[in-house]
């Protein structure tokens, strides 16, 4: 599978969801408990196709890539680019703010667009490197999530890191932030100031935030920042909770260290909660699941050319104990993948309403020019051979959550989940 315009190079297999929206991250968690981010109404950066405009000087640029079919030559391309580009300079009101280069970055986004799968496509530079950073579990910034009131568009600070550059300089969950190194951040996009926000390690950072009606400069000094994946406490009746908000490479050791300390505290049921979980990488699923799983296949995939891969677990680690797994509608991919292989196994009830559905890989492929391109390169199966692509995970324990508007922090999917471990222990 040689890429004609690229490398295989910085590869990093995906079981990418498309369901829960991406985080506005300055180096800080990503997402808190289940019910706050379902509850909390934000606005995010999208990446925009673009409509493939361009001109003949443009396509001429763009490399030695093949923009032809068997039907539309080489030629035929360039003349129609050429124009599109007329029409532009003779018709289009804004043409002292055309920027050639997003343009030659929207055919590159159509191109991959039209092939009409949603989860292929192309990333430009600036895109591959916060796709990358994303998808490592770190950042550099200052260990705070922001979230954009779509009504008001205040920008909240909705968590801290503990011990992190933005708790050390006085940031507290709440915060409204007003201004970031003296320029406001009125009317600003929120992507626009989380970029602000970050910057070089050990750099400092002044931000004018509201609070209680008071307004108040914080400064803080940048350093790297490990996301925070992974919640974890005991619940009542020594049964332990641990929240994963998606899967990073940093996820396994933080599920592994939280699974370690829920042992030593005599953890006797377990209920590890997927919901809204979009997904991430594989190896971050496949390792975490060998922590529970009998000795078998965890994941089987097959390519275009039907060779078929296996990800199996030698069953060192089998978790014994009752084990309930929570899911719902936006829990997708390696999510799924999770649920999916505890449900094959039998060895825990699935609890929550029918997953996503997206039973396909994607894998991120690398560009000599610091592009890359995320395309689909495989289907996937569970461990009894079955494809949930477009069907989903089906519950054991079917449970649609209902918010509680006298109890906002009430959870019933978290409830009954609680309740079937509980039913396991007989108590």
């Amino acid at each position: 599978m040689e890429q004609e315009a690229g490398r295989r190079t910085d590869e990093i297999n995906r079981f990418d969801g498309i369901g829960p929206e991406r985080r506005e991250n300055t180096g800080g968690k990503s997402g808190g408990k289940f019910v706050r981010g379902f509850l909390t109404g934000i606005v995010t950066a999208l990446i925009l196709f673009g409509a493939g405009l361009g001109a003949a000087h443009i396509y001429r640029g763009l490399g030695s890539g093949d923009f032809a079919s068997d039907t539309t030559s080489k030629a035929d391309v360039e003349r129609k680019l050429d124009q599109l580009n007329g029409i532009i300079e003779n018709y289009y009101l804004y043409e002292d703010e055309i920027d050639e280069d997003a343009l030659i970055d929207g055919i590159y986004s159509g191109y991959a667009s039209a092939l009409g799968d949603p989860y292929t496509e192309y990333y430009g530079e600036e895109e591959t490197k916060a796709l990358f950073e994303t998808t490592s579990g770190e950042f550099t910034g200052i260990g705070a999530t922001m979230s954009k009131n779509v009504n008001s568009g205040k920008i909240t600070i909705v968590n801290v890191y503990k011990d992190s550059p933005a708790d050390k300089a006085g940031l507290e969950e709440g915060d409204i932030l007003t201004g970031v190194d003296g320029e406001s951040t009125a009317g600003q996009e929120l992507d626009t100031v989380v970029s602000k926000v970050k910057g070089e390690k050990g750099t400092e950072v002044v931000l004018t935030i509201s609070r209680d009606g008071e307004e108040m400069d914080l400064t803080a000094v940048r350093d790297i920042i490990e996301v925070q994946t992974v919640d974890y406490e005991m619940k009542e009746g020594r049964i332990g909770y641990i929240y994963v908000s998606e899967f990073d490479n940093v996820t396994y050791e933080q599920f592994k260290d939280a699974l370690e300390d829920l042992e030593e505290q005599g953890m006797e049921g377990l209920v590890i909660d997927l919901r809204s979980n979009p997904g991430g990488v594989v190896s971050a699923v496949t390792d975490m699941l060998k922590l529970l799983l009998p000795e078998g296949t965890i994941v089987s995939t097959k390519d275009k050319y039907g060779n078929e891969e296996k990800i199996t677990c030698d069953g060192d680690n089998e978790f014994t104990k009752p084990l309930a797994v929570l899911v719902n509608q936006y829990s997708a991919s390696a999510s799924e993948i999770f649920s999916a292989a505890v449900q094959d196994y039998g060895i825990g009830q699935i609890v929550g309403v029918t997953t996503y559905g997206k039973g396909v890989v994607q894998q991120i492929i690398s560009m000599d020019d610091g592009t890359s391109m995320k395309v689909t390169i495989a289907e996937y199966y569970t461990p009894s051979g079955r494809s949930i692509n477009g069907e989903g995970v089906t519950p054991d324990v079917e449970v649609e959550y209902k918010y509680n508007t006298e109890d906002p922090e009430a959870d019933n999917q978290l409830d009954a989940a609680l309740e079937t471990i509980r039913q396991e222990l007989g108590s």
